[in-house]
């Protein structure tokens, strides 16, 4: 799929649960730009940090939803989890490639504690919100990614050596650059915000 493709997939808002999840996601988005502006890898630890919560919140109560009402999960248990813990990784590796402050570890650590009791009670009230704000978190950041693959590609940040810990997980060559995890860690994002569109879809006609 092309930039141009990734970038042109959107899902439009319909209903208000819909455009409660996009106006949420774009103020986030509004204060993510003002504090951390083109420093993308410094973006990408803290924001990395939140898209970690998700999948594993929602993986847990599906699984205890299943036990209660004794029924299948439709698979979605593991496609969350496996979610997760990609999405963890993506930090993992960018906490490798930006070395992250002191301040800005203790933003991931306030990021993470909010949103995680944030995210747990939307998806106790609403699992459908809770996937389409996902979906839109998902949308953004191919958009993000999208721009720093143009940054490293117009000279803006130096493509520096895959981490090790990119390599070995995303299976890459040995002498794979920033270019190429970035390339990958956009792909991965493209999915889950399919994922999350899909889920939230198939919760509408449940």
């Amino acid at each position: 799929m092309s930039d141009k493709e990734l970038l042109e997939t959107h899902y439009d808002a319909k209903g208000t649960s819909d455009r409660v999840a996009y106006a949420f996601t774009k103020l986030l988005r509004f204060f993510a730009d003002i504090f951390f502006a083109k420093r993308y890898g410094h973006r990408a630890v803290v924001l990395e940090t939140v898209a970690a919560v998700p999948g594993m919140v929602a993986g847990a109560l599906q699984h205890l939803r299943a036990l209660r009402r004794m029924e299948t999960d439709r698979g979605w248990i593991k496609i969350l989890l496996e979610e997760a813990e990609n999405e963890r990784m993506h930090l993992m590796t960018f906490i490798h490639i930006a070395q992250p402050s002191p301040f800005e570890r203790f933003l991931v650590l306030l990021a993470q504690g909010i949103f995680y009791n944030f995210f747990f009670l939307v998806y106790l009230c609403s699992p459908k919100t809770a996937h389409r704000i996902v979906g839109y978190f998902e949308e953004e950041a191919v958009y993000s990614y999208t721009e720093y693959l143009a940054g490293i590609d117009n000279g803006t940040y130096e493509n520096v050596p895959a981490p090790q810990i990119a390599i070995d997980y995303w299976n890459l060559p040995p002498e794979s650059t920033l270019r190429d995890v970035v390339f990958v860690i956009r792909a991965d994002e493209a999915h889950h915000r399919d994922v999350n569109h899909g889920f939230a879809d198939d919760l509408v006609n449940l």
